[in-house]
């Protein structure tokens, strides 16, 4: 079966025919392109629609999320942007399998058909050429033997007439000669231009168009095969995701089995639970005794009675019916003091560990720069170590605040779960500098704990707390004797000693050191016999005497 022998007239039919292939090559891979495009948008808008019902940070909904059902929910959002992802792998597969591929191949393939007809051309051409030239000499022929014969018949009429002159009756004869000597001439040329044409058309019907069709049919074959191919990778770029698709579902069907209604209820519970126990039973009040009217402790009434009722956290709320009063509506106190004491507690042990946190990542700033001033210390082409002084301090002192902060919802929190925190020296220094800094946010929370509508407040005064862990510096220095030196210090920065305990400096000045920094990030320092008290370590640059622990630097 063979283009070239089986169609050797259907030149033109073979053209439209390879050029329509080109087409159908055409048509499908716009066909792949489309599909590609729909790929993408889908893998979009699975994507947008994710990211839509994903719960917003940091806010109301996201603390909703703690439910196992949530989370299953959460879970089924990242599987499905997984799965989106899945959708853009076809995509982008089919685009560099498919369609670059194809697109290249359409290109070569119109240039290998162009050459192809080209040759063919060209030999029909030839062939023409030949036929042309073969008719010349056939039409030439023809024509001289007919001037041959004409000549031939004047010769013999001229010498049958006894009137014409010998003289003529030889110009006639030879004429007719040259004539009949034209004619074998044309009929030599015509016969070998025969053979010539007979010999280029067999050349061409058996030799020149089979190769040609030969040719043509091989590169529509490969079209064929082409094709073929690209629609089994079309097929094979889908089912290479399919197990990662079947993963998402698994990956979803899993967050669905891990839903646990139990748990959800137990979660229930601890949102929301008061911490109370429900009210005792009212008693029967007698009025029958005009002057003896007796007031249940646990009436209604007595909320709003003479003293405040005795609230213990973790105990009974006597005189208190908490789930029939309003909540107080006004600013949240920073104690939580508003709260049950159960949700009290969560919102009290959930700021202490935010705090931690921060805390941690102070000092791991705080350690980053160290360790870059210790590589500039060594490579002073690097960077100047000094740069890194004010950094150094500036981080140090936002350590001290959230340590600051941190210990006084710690005492918040130990107050709540039954316990008091320990009063060290260093937590009075540390809370007399906090209180410099936040005594309008302590007096806040410290006031109106018990509202006019009957909300829960604390029996204890927050203000209380503050002047225990804020006791006076000035008795530690009156019993003690005075502190030899062991050193001297250089102010880094201006310090304002507001509370008691503490001394002012001015950046530059210099002191004596008296006591050395035990941990707390406080040096205690000597300006005069009559001015002494402690500072930031990182407010100060620390020389000690080589008699005592040698030269060092706090910053």
């Amino acid at each position: 079966m063979s283009w070239g022998t089986e169609l050797w007239d259907q030149f033109d039919n073979l053209e439209k025919h390879t050029q329509w292939g080109i087409d159908i090559l055409e048509k499908y891979i716009k066909f792949v392109k489309e599909r590609t495009e729909i790929e993408l948008s889908y893998a979009k808008q699975l994507r947008n629609l994710s990211k839509k019902y994903q719960p917003k940070k940091n806010s109301k909904e996201e603390e909703e999320y703690k439910y196992t059902s949530c989370k299953a929910f959460i879970s089924t959002l990242n599987e499905m942007n997984d799965y989106a992802g899945q959708h853009e792998v076809i995509s982008e597969n089919m685009a560099s399998q498919i369609i670059v591929d194809l697109a290249r191949y359409v290109q070569e393939l119109k240039q290998e058909r162009k050459s192809n007809f080209h040759d063919g051309r060209k030999a029909q051409q030839h062939i023409e050429t030949c036929w042309k030239q073969l008719e010349s000499s056939k039409r030439r022929f023809e024509r001289d033997c007919k001037e041959a014969d004409r000549a031939q018949q004047y010769f013999e009429k001229m010498d049958a007439d006894i009137n014409v002159t010998k003289a003529d009756v030889e110009k006639a004869r030879q004429q007719a000669q040259i004539r009949h000597q034209m004619a074998e001439d044309s009929k030599a040329d015509y016969s070998s231009i025969l053979q010539k044409f007979n010999h280029e058309q067999h050349e061409y019907y058996h030799t020149h168009i089979p190769n040609i069709f030969q040719k043509i049919q091989e590169m529509e074959e490969r079209r064929i095969v082409r094709i073929g191919d690209s629609m089994k990778t079309y097929a094979e770029v889908d089912r290479q995701v399919i197990p990662i698709i079947g993963k998402c579902l698994d990956g979803i069907v899993k967050a669905a089995e891990s839903i646990d209604q139990k748990n959800d209820s137990q979660l229930v519970i601890e949102a929301y639970k008061s911490g109370f126990e429900p009210p005792g039973d009212i008693e029967f009040e007698d009025y029958t005794q005009p002057m003896k009217r007796t007031v249940s402790d646990n009436s209604l009434s007595n909320s709003r009675g003479e003293g405040k009722p005795d609230l213990k956290f973790g105990g009974k709320s006597k005189g208190k019916l908490w789930p029939f009063i309003k909540k107080n509506k006004g600013a949240t106190p920073e104690d939580f003091s508003n709260l049950p004491p159960e949700q009290r507690r969560k919102k009290l042990q959930q700021k202490v560990d935010e705090l931690n946190k921060e805390i941690q990542k102070e000092m791991d700033q705080r350690d980053a720069i160290t360790k870059m001033k210790d590589v500039y210390l060594k490579n002073p082409q690097m960077g100047d170590p000094a740069s890194l002084d004010h950094k150094l301090a500036e981080v140090s002192q936002n350590i001290e605040k959230l340590r600051l902060e941190t210990q006084k919802f710690e005492a918040w929190l130990a107050e709540v779960e039954g316990r008091l925190p320990a009063r060290s020296e260093q937590m009075r220094r540390q809370s007399g500098l906090y209180d410099s800094q936040n005594t309008p946010t302590v007096n806040n929370c410290a006031q109106d704990r018990e509202s006019p509508d009957g909300s829960y407040t604390e029996e204890q005064s927050q203000e209380s707390e503050v002047k225990v862990l804020a006791t006076d510096f000035d008795d530690e220095f009156d019993d003690e004797e005075p502190l030899p030196a062991i050193g001297t210090c250089k102010a880094l920065y201006t310090f304002e000693g507001q509370n008691e305990g503490t001394i002012s400096v001015v950046e530059g000045e210099t002191l004596y050191v008296i006591e050395e920094d035990k941990g707390d990030g406080w040096t205690r320092i000597r300006r005069n016999e009559d001015e002494e008290g402690y500072v930031p370590t990182s407010y100060v640059e620390v020389y000690l005497d080589k008699n005592a622990k040698g030269a060092k630097t706090y910053i």
